[in-house]
């Protein structure tokens, strides 16, 4: 009988975190799409963030209340000491992170931008201590994950038809600050004493010192045309208006899916199982876009896609080998601390799985 139910636990974890993934695509790849679709026509990206994060965090602060009554808990809710020396500066990377990445859809094809993204595992490779105090084995290794994703990504820009300098910059600063800020992100999300753990929590704390950090950006580039134009102060009926609510308000639930399937993600697995997720997901955003936008991608271009990939996958590889030679590890993060109702385990579950989230390695 016991085999019988370890094994049944087994399958259902892995159900679980197929599940997982999946809701972490739908949102991941319908976000880029809509982004790349609504900057056609609104040139305005800086804004259109700002009000995906307004949006966030109404949905998050609705959320926690209905959680609060669900559950009987109060929320937690960080000091201003702890709000402004520990969630500033990951709240700061992520809202430039975000901003900019949305801001070079205006330049860039999808294509561009989703192999640009993919160097931003360079830059988590340099923040994170590994780099640093990697032994004499791991360290060519390593150097050669930093290769394998450059010159990939140097090829797959070389020659492209559809390049733009201006929009590759913008992307690629992006992904330097998204190596910033998921190194941020988890930190703090393993910090026990600040109770950030659930995914609700740490949206709901974040989100106003991103709308904070974004708007003097905004106010640069944006705030005078968008004032000027007949999306604003010079309309003249109202059903365009009410239009761009409705496709606004549609792009901040993606957002917010996005969001949340991202911290779920990473809070129920780890950052290794997010890492192999993001390959796959790439490889079908390109895909799309080659097939569905008309991007043009040449042979050369997939080539280097095809070696860049090479260079993830090492990296992953290396993440898991380096897990289990560390054996079983204390977790901070574990999915049994969610308390999401319906994403809840059991004490029996959660003592099984133990063994196995210890050796996922969050660097």
């Amino acid at each position: 009988r016991q085999p019988h139910m370890a094994h049944l636990k087994a399958v259902y974890r892995g159900l679980r975190i197929i599940g997982l993934v999946l809701f972490y695509y739908v949102f991941s790849i319908g976000i880029t799409f809509y982004n790349k679709w609504l900057m056609k026509d609104f040139h305005y990206p800086l804004f259109m963030t700002l009000v995906h994060i307004t949006i966030i965090f109404s949905l998050s602060a609705i959320t926690r209340r209905i959680l609060h009554s669900w559950t009987g808990k109060p929320r937690v809710l960080l000091s201003w000491t702890d709000y402004l020396h520990r969630a500033a500066p990951t709240a700061l990377a992520t809202a430039l992170d975000i901003g900019l990445s949305n801001w070079s859809l205006l330049f860039i094809t999808i294509s561009l931008y989703t192999m640009t993204k993919t160097s931003a595992v360079l830059f988590i490779l340099f923040f994170s201590p590994g780099f640093q105090t990697g032994g004499a084995c791991k360290k060519p290794l390593l150097v050669l994950v930093v290769l394998l994703i450059s010159g990939g990504l140097f090829m797959f820009t070389f020659e492209s038809t559809q390049f733009h300098l201006e929009g590759f910059l913008m992307v690629l600063l992006a992904s330097f600050l998204g190596g910033i800020r998921w190194t941020l992100t988890q930190v703090l999300m393993q910090k026990a004493e600040l109770g950030l753990h659930n995914p609700v929590d740490a949206l709901y704390h974040l989100q106003p010192l991103m709308f904070i950090g974004l708007f003097p950006l905004f106010q640069y580039n944006e705030g005078l045309s968008l004032s000027t134009s007949d999306r604003l102060f010079r309309l003249t009926e109202l059903s365009p208006v009410l239009h761009a609510l409705l496709t606004l308000g549609s792009g901040g639930l993606l957002a917010f899916g996005l969001s949340f399937s991202e911290f779920l993600l990473v809070s129920c697995t780890s950052s290794l199982t997010l890492s192999i997720a993001g390959i796959l997901k790439e490889v079908s955003t390109l895909l799309l876009a080659a097939f569905l936008m008309g991007d043009e991608v040449s042979a050369l271009n997939w080539l280097g896609f095809a070696v860049c990939v090479c260079g993830i996958s090492l990296h992953v590889g290396l993440k898991a080998c380096h897990a289990k030679s560390r054996g079983p590890t204390l977790r901070q993060l574990k999915s049994g601390e969610l308390e999401l109702p319906l994403l809840g385990r059991s004490s029996s579950d959660r003592e099984d799985s133990t063994a196995d989230e210890g050796n996922d390695e969050e660097e």
